[in-house]
């Protein structure tokens, strides 16, 4: 990315400026999330949706992400073979380790429990069957272990027997009202992720 009022260039998923004035300067992360828009009108009823300016002259095929797969890699790094290059990874960092979480492997095991940087972690999918959300599974000092409850979004630990949403909120048994905390993740290509993150650690299905 290249802003207009210096000519700096920053990395788009890191943030950092590599080239011009503001060299080494950080940009500071904003929480986000991938939703599909079914998953994020759900949570937000009320939210408003950004209309694309017709006069752009830029339309988004509707097909974009089959086409981007098929393009060719091209990166200054030596490309990982554990995983094809435009294989979809969902990227972790927690306390400055990263971990690659292969889509396939979130799509046959989910919710996947893990430790990452020295927390307990949750990764789980919602029911689109796209969306994809990672938290702490810590609750007042107690580590949480979570299954998942057929054909819905939600989650049930074998601790209490809570129902968790998708969006980590207790929503009935012992602790109705509580919330997990959120810990960022991103939908990445794996070249991409390995890029950026070159020491990541990388999911095996089955794995804990």
């Amino acid at each position: 990315m290249r802003d207009d009022e210096t000519g700096t260039w920053w990395q788009q998923i890191s943030g950092k400026a590599i080239q011009g004035p503001l060299k080494g300067e950080q940009l500071g992360a904003v929480d986000m999330d991938e939703l599909s828009f079914a998953v994020w009108k759900r949570e937000n009823p009320n939210g408003r949706v950004l209309r694309p300016d017709e006069n752009s002259g830029h339309a988004e095929s509707a097909n974009w992400e089959s086409q981007v797969a098929k393009m060719k890699v091209a990166t200054s790094s030596s490309l990982d073979s554990a995983l094809e290059p435009r294989e979809l990874v969902v990227g972790v960092v927690v306390n400055n380790e990263a971990k690659a979480y292969p889509f396939s492997a979130i799509e046959k095991q989910s919710p996947i429990l893990d430790i990452l940087g020295g927390r307990n972690i949750v990764v789980i999918l919602a029911d689109d069957g796209r969306s994809v959300r990672a938290f702490d599974r810590e609750v007042d000092g107690q580590t949480l272990e979570f299954f998942r409850k057929p054909d819905t979004s939600e989650i049930v630990d074998a601790e209490t027997g809570t129902t968790w949403d998708f969006s980590g909120r207790a929503v009935s048994g012992e602790l109705s009202g509580r919330q997990l905390t959120k810990i960022a993740s991103i939908r990445d290509y794996w070249f991409d992720w390995k890029t950026y993150h070159p020491d990541t650690q990388l999911y095996r299905l089955g794995a804990r």
